[in-house]
C-alpha cells in the first residue's frame, strides 16, 4: 500500500485533501513547477491546483520546446502573462485596464513559477517561450504568512499566496479565502508535528 496520497500527492498522514474546497475562476492558472518542488512535503502548489479545476501544473526547468505548454500559449483565445517583476512588469491595475481596452474578449492565463528565487530566475532564463510574454507584479505591500519557511524578505509569497492574491484582485467578485485558509491549515498541522521548542527556537527567533 502506497504510503502517499494519490490525490494531493503528500504523505497519507499529511494528506490536505480535507482541506481543499473546489472554486471557480475566470482567469486560469499555469504552474510552471521546478522538479526540486515536486515533492516537497511543505509544497504549496498543490492547493491550487486541486482547488481550481481550470489550473495546469508542468514540471521541468527548460520549458522552451515543452510541447502542452506551447500549444497553450499558442492558443489566442488567451492573453499570457506571466508573474516574474521587473523593471517592465505590469502591475495588477494596468493588467485589468489593458483587458479592458481592447482584450475583453480574451480569456486570462497566468503563469506561476513555483520554486526558489534562484530556481525560478534558473527557469526564467532558460525558457525562450516565457520571455516573450508580458510580466506582472504583485503590489509589495503584500506579506507572506509562510511561518515554517525562512524568507528572504517580509514579503515574500509563497505560490498559492501569489494565486490567492492574483485571482482576489483581478476577481473581486469572486471568495479564494479557502485559498489560504487549506495553506494555514497544512502549516499548522507541521508545526503541530515538531517536538516541544523547535518551531519557537528555528523560525521565531
Amino acid at each position: 500500500m502506497s504510503r502517499y496520497c494519490p490525490q494531493c500527492r503528500k504523505a497519507l498522514k499529511a494528506c490536505i485533501c480535507q482541506w481543499i474546497t473546489p472554486l471557480e475562476s475566470d482567469v486560469e492558472l499555469i504552474i510552471l513547477q521546478h522538479p526540486s518542488e515536486e515533492h516537497r512535503p511543505m509544497g504549496t502548489a498543490r492547493i491550487l491546483s486541486l482547488s481550481l479545476e481550470n489550473s495546469v501544473t508542468f514540471i521541468g526547468e527548460d520549458f522552451s520546446e515543452h510541447d502542452a505548454l506551447n500549444r497553450l500559449l499558442n492558443d489566442h483565445n488567451y492573453q499570457h502573462v506571466i508573474l516574474y517583476p521587473g523593471e517592465s512588469s505590469l502591475s495588477v491595475e494596468q493588467l485589468s485596464a489593458s483587458s479592458l481596452n481592447g482584450t475583453e474578449e480574451q480569456k486570462l492565463r497566468i503563469i506561476l513559477l513555483d520554486g526558489t528565487w534562484k530556481k525560478a530566475f534558473k527557469m526564467w532564463q532558460v525558457s525562450s517561450n516565457l520571455q516573450q510574454l508580458d510580466t506582472l507584479h504583485l503590489p509589495k505591500d503584500l506579506k507572506g504568512n509562510y511561518r515554517i519557511r525562512k524568507a528572504p524578505s517580509e514579503n515574500s509569497l509563497s505560490t498559492v499566496e501569489a494565486g490567492y492574491h492574483l485571482l482576489s484582485l483581478l476577481q473581486p467578485h469572486r471568495d479564494f479565502d479557502p485559498l489560504l485558509a487549506a495553506f494555514d491549515r497544512m502549516i499548522q498541522f507541521q508545526i503541530d508535528q515538531m517536538p516541544p521548542g523547535v518551531f519557537e527556537k528555528n523560525y521565531l527567533s
